[in-house]
């Protein structure tokens, strides 16, 4: 599993290829494990040498020598392959030097070695030296460790899907990249039980292979009993160490410690690692010795160690506790982990904090005092960071220690409530918490109970009402100015910020201003870097577009110089709104699947991700995906999505019910839908929802809720500065409005509703909304054509409204009215609007959407001038018809979902799928994709 070096090929090469050249002898070295035997076999097979003799020569162990008579020479071309020459004693190496001396022209020999076992190093033929003929070629080549990438290969070569990067990473740095090592090691995993899942923690306790075992315990025990505490003492330093360090945790003294030092180094138990430190070449050995050191003995060992890390700078803390505890020291391994996870949230490492202290507050049997220090410590770091469920989990069980301080306990509970609420989306749970908090902590803490109301102004949670959050804000401000801290304070406005710019309230952008983006403090920072990004988000959903980037790339620059990894994983989900509703899709998909997957240990931090996607299936038509994504893919309940996302997320599923012709279904989740929206009270937070959620009701026939949720709607928006939610409101009055003319038989009335829908295109123009703009366009066409007369007559006025949410659904065949009389001005309109759309659905890569709008088209497009009577002939390409359905079909919609969007019949939707999949070779509708 080692490549030759290319050079050891050519060298060697070079002395077979001609009569004349003169004999060539190659020393390799390298450590144990590096591979040496395995590339004497690789040159063994060294090509364009079929009449080359090979002779091996196994020093210490064969009985004969390849070695010719006394006076002779080999008379044909020879290899000569040496393998471990530090094993040979000295007759064999006096016979070895008499062959290698003796070799003539058309002969090579490879000669490999340790190292560290020479008995006179550097000088692998013995301590007297040879003497080289002049006409012989002596070359060397020194082996080298596994680099990362040719770690991952073999890795995956055995582990398969498993190899992960952490994995490898783990692997490399266990192994030193010794090949041995590495490929023991993975022979080790993969017969794990339970089986291997990729990480490193699984790495770390597989254990030692027995090969490298026996070779480190054999070479420690060569070493006097006298001597061996410094190997003990590097084992259990586990690391680079320096030669100070070595002695003074091995308790040996500054003279026996140096002797010691030399003697380890020359039996080959440590290794020279560096300039002046020392240690086990491969480090995964250190856990062998380590285990063979006697308890008491090994106590003693940690201890100094403790001590000896204690005096380096920086001081790596965390190692220093573990060291503690390992010497039975629990109050030092405490202070320790303090200590260390304090220095990892300073410098911003807060998931390396975490960990520690979540592993430290499951261990039983920690003192109320130090859990009282450390819980705190933890749950700050959890909710600044990216936590890990496990917190949650440790939180759950500290808060109900009763001999917690009830100060302690009240914030404790306080971050508990956030990451319920902000990381977990447990948002019933986190608000009832959060409540009790804010209870416990108003008679001994003003700091943090105002932090406790301040979360409670969030208004994002389903359930409480925009007033209760007004309430908790002028409760959140007078605490906040009580504890006269500007951290607290900032908090408080950022939290007012949200919930200003929520509803569209006139001083929400004075609000913004106020933030202090400038302040030194990191607390400060952190929170006008949440305010911003709070912004952004709210502005995504009252359709300020324009002005989300400056709030975005302000709010994100100053999260990461502040040290807030949340907030900056937040705005990441901000864009990806940002750039569905602006038409930037390209990539988008990918963007949204790359974040889940970065996030998936937090999986509702990613919601906005889950939701996009989700939409993105929904216009591409591929419906079985798009019911996953929006459903988060299980990972949590989506009841408990933020208001607006869970209102988005309901108005798709609407689509696609009602596209289905689910009518009654599509009704239900409506109301539920809306009721939400409507308990929490934030108007512009409808603007998703209501389109669809009306044009269900309404097809339904409960046309008085339809009616009421628009004035619902109307009323609740007042005259808020919310450009989304305003043409929210006007495609809802339109598509009620087509609704009720084609309900009524009155195809005179749809120009009507066309005028509303083309309002309603022109405000999404104006934000700018590209998809909605068509959407809402196409819907104005399609009600033009069916108020033409003889598109009434023939039936096809009564598509559903909404964007075509209800393709499919024809209704009552109307006498034209009094002004429905075809005018040709205006049919020529809508059809070159109708291209118009479907041309910006295909750009925008809506498929579904611009199948539907092409399949309108031809049903009201005469026939063009100057074609011969009856349908074209494809002969073996796909027809267009053909293509759309094959499209369609290997997206996953069934033969009725087709049908519905292109109006066509199910048995007519089946006729073409056949004929696509004869004409591509299509063994299924899904090979479909692949041969379109």
């Amino acid at each position: 599993m080692i490549a030759t070096c290319g050079s050891a090929r050519r060298s060697l090469a070079r002395a077979f290829a001609a009569p004349d050249a003169g004999p060539v002898l190659l020393f390799v070295e390298g450590a144990a494990g590096l591979g040496k035997t395995h590339l004497l076999r690789e040159l063994a097979e060294l090509p364009g040498t079929p009449d080359v003799a090979r002779l091996w020569w196994r020093c210490g162990a064969d009985g004969g020598r390849p070695e010719p008579a006394e006076g002779e020479v080999w008379r044909e071309p020879t290899l000569l392959l040496v393998d471990d020459v530090h094993r040979a004693d000295e007759d064999e190496l006096r016979r070895l030097r008499r062959v290698l001396a003796a070799m003539e022209p058309g002969s090579a020999a490879a000669v490999t070695y340790r190292p560290e076992e020479l008995p006179v190093p550097g000088m692998p033929l013995g301590g007297s030296a040879m003497t080289y003929p002049f006409r012989l070629t002596v070359l060397g080549d020194r082996l080298a460790p596994w680099d990362e990438d040719r770690v991952r290969r073999a890795a995956a070569e055995v582990l398969g899907e498993s190899c992960t990067a952490e994995a490898v990473s783990a692997l490399r740095e266990r192994t030193g990249g010794v090949p041995r090592a590495v490929v023991d090691l993975l022979a080790m995993l993969r017969e794990q039980r339970p089986a291997f899942t990729g990480t490193a923690a699984e790495v770390a306790a597989a254990g030692v292979p027995a090969r490298l075992a026996e070779l480190v315990l054999s070479r420690t025990y060569a070493v006097s009993p006298a001597h061996r505490p410094l190997v003990w003492a590097a084992a259990v330093l586990d690391g680079p160490a320096a030669r100070d360090e070595l002695i003074a945790v091995s308790g040996l003294g500054a003279v026996p410690g140096s002797d010691a030092l030399l003697r380890a180094l020359e039996s080959a138990a440590l290794a020279e690692l560096g300039e002046g430190r020392y240690g086990f070449a491969v480090p995964l050995a250190a856990d062998a010795v380590r285990d063979t050191v006697p308890g008491p003995v090994r106590q003693d060992l940690h201890r100094r160690a403790a001590g000896v890390l204690s005096r380096r700078q920086p001081v790596p803390w965390a190692a220093v506790g573990a060291h503690h505890r390992a010497a039975g020291e629990y109050r030092g391994w405490l202070r320790a982990v303090e200590k260390a996870a304090e220095s990892a949230a300073a410098s911003g490492r807060h998931q390396e904090a975490i960990t520690l202290l979540e592993r430290t507050l499951a261990t039983p049997g920690i003192p109320p005092q130090a859990r009282a220090r450390l819980a705190p410590l933890l749950a700050r770091n959890a909710v600044t960071g990216l936590r890990s469920d496990q917190t949650v989990e440790v939180l759950e069980q500290i808060v109900r220690d009763a001999d917690l301080p009830p100060a302690v306990r009240g914030e404790l509970r306080l971050d508990l409530g956030l990451m319920l609420s902000n990381q977990m989306g447990r948002f019933a749970e986190g608000w009832r918490v959060l409540e009790v908090a804010a209870a416990e902590l108003r008679e001994v803490r003003s700091v943090l109970a105002a932090r406790a109301m301040a979360a409670l102004v969030t208004p994002y949670w389903p359930g409480a009402s925009l007033d209760v959050h007004r309430g908790w804000l002028i409760k959140a401000a007078a605490a906040a100015d009580d504890s006269g801290d500007d951290a607290m304070r900032t908090a408080v406005l950022a939290n007012h910020v949200g919930l200003a710019m929520s509803w569209a309230d006139p001083e929400a952008w004075d609000l913004v201003e106020r933030l202090p983006v400038q302040s030194t403090d990191p607390a400060c920072a952190r929170q006008a870097a949440r305010g911003l990004c709070n912004a952004a988000d709210s502005a995504v959903w009252l359709g300020f577009y324009r002005r989300v980037d400056g709030l975005l790339t302000e709010g994100r620059e100053l999260a990461t110089r502040s040290g807030a990894p949340y907030t900056e994983h937040s705005a990441s989900g901000t864009r990806l709104l940002q750039e569905w509703w602006t038409g930037q899709w390209l990539g988008l998909a990918k963007r949204c699947e790359d974040f889940v997957a970065d996030t998936a240990d937090m999986p509702f931090l990613a919601s906005d991700a889950y939701v996009v996607r989700g939409l993105l299936a929904v216009a591409q038509g591929d419906w079985g995906e798009a019911r996953a994504w929006l459903s988060q893919r299980g990972t949590f309940g989506t009841e408990n999505l933020p208001v607006p996302l869970g209102a988005t997320a309901a108005g798709a599923v609407i689509r696609l019910t009602l596209a289905r012709q689910e009518v009654a279904d599509a009704a239900e989740q409506a109301r539920a839908a809306w009721t939400v929206v409507a308990d929490k009270g934030v108007w512009p937070w409808a603007a998703e929802l209501a389109p669809w959620a009306v044009e269900a009701l309404a097809r339904a026939g409960d046309t008085a809720t339809a009616h009421s949720m628009v004035r619902d709607f109307a009323q609740g928006l007042g005259d808020a500065d919310a450009p989304a939610a305003r043409a929210a409101l006007t495609w809802s009055r339109a598509v009620l409005a087509e609704s009720e003319a084609l309900a009524e038989g009155r195809p005179d009335r749809l120009p009507k509703a066309a005028e509303t829908y083309r309002k309603a295109a022109a405000a999404y123009a104006e934000l700018p909304r590209p998809y909605s703009q068509a959407l809402t366009t196409e819907c104005a066409a399609r009600c033009e054509l069916a108020a033409d007369a003889e598109g009434a007559a023939e039936g096809g006025a009564g598509e559903s409204g909404a964007g075509g949410a209800g393709e499919g659904r024809t209704g009552p065949a109307a006498p034209a009215g009094p002004e429905s009389s075809p005018d040709p001005a205006t049919t020529a309109s809508a059809v070159a609007e109708l291209e118009s759309c479907a041309q910006h659905f295909t750009d925008l890569g809506a498929v579904w959407d611009a199948t539907r709008a092409r399949a309108l088209l031809r049903t009201r497009q005469p026939a063009r001038k100057g074609r011969p009577p009856g349908r074209p002939s494809h002969s073996d390409q796909l027809s267009p018809r053909e293509a759309e359905v094959a499209q369609l079909a290997s997206s996953g919609l069934t033969n009725r979902e087709i049908a519905a969007t292109l109006h066509l019949s199910p048995r007519t939707v089946e006729q073409h799928i056949a004929g696509a999949m004869r004409k591509t070779g299509a063994l299924s509708r899904r090979d479909l994709t692949h041969r379109l």
